[in-house]
């Protein structure tokens, strides 16, 4: 999250580096540049993602709402999975029930976080993984908004059963998926700005 904000508070455009100094080398600028294009598509790729996840999370909870609570678990893998329908007042995976508010803040932060971070994105991986975290945050905090016991405490709704894992459902696993990917991005160096760098 530092590098995102490191990133957040530079300036918003590649052409801001038009006032570098005379002496820099031209084939220097021309080798950065390609890194620097294609914003635009960029953030198309970030949104579509999201856009993608929310959906099929959405989908998912809508169904197992109508023809999975109040039933029997459906197992799909013998033992090891099955469908089982609940509603979680806590965080991912069931984690801090008490917490029901606070997780909504959270989500709700991670959501501007990632929307102000947009406007510096030049890398298409990075595009993906904050799609990833933006489609899961936003399809957790509609169960969070919208569903039962009321707004910002409602309690989400999970169904995905592994056999001795806690129970969860897309949101959390597109959530998990964006965390990874942002990890290995950062361990190889690259940030959302399209930038490569060594430690």
């Amino acid at each position: 999250m530092a590098e995102a904000e490191r990133i957040i508070n530079t300036p918003d455009t590649p052409e801001d580096g038009a006032h570098q100094a005379p002496e820099q080398a031209p084939e220097q600028s021309a080798a950065q540049a390609p890194q620097r294009t294609g914003r635009g598509r960029r953030i198309a790729v970030l949104f579509a993602v999201a856009a993608f996840a929310y959906a099929l999370d959405l989908i998912s909870k809508t169904l197992v709402v109508a023809k999975l609570e109040g039933h029997a678990p459906i197992k799909l893998v013998g033992d090891l999975l099955e469908l089982n329908a609940i509603r979680n007042p806590g965080a991912a995976f069931g984690f801090g029930a008490a917490f029901t508010v606070i997780f909504t803040v959270i989500a709700a932060a991670v959501i501007v976080v990632i929307m102000r971070l947009a406007r510096k994105l030049y890398s298409f991986p990075w595009a993906i993984a904050l799609g990833l975290l933006l489609g899961g945050a936003l399809g957790n905090l509609t169960d969070r908004i919208f569903r039962a016991p009321g707004v910002f405490e409602g309690q989400v709704v999970d169904f995905i059963a592994p056999k001795g894992f806690a129970i969860f459902n897309l949101a959390d696993s597109a959530i998990v998926c964006g965390g990874i990917l942002i990890v290995l991005l950062s361990f190889r160096g690259l940030d959302p700005d399209g930038t490569v760098h060594k430690d």
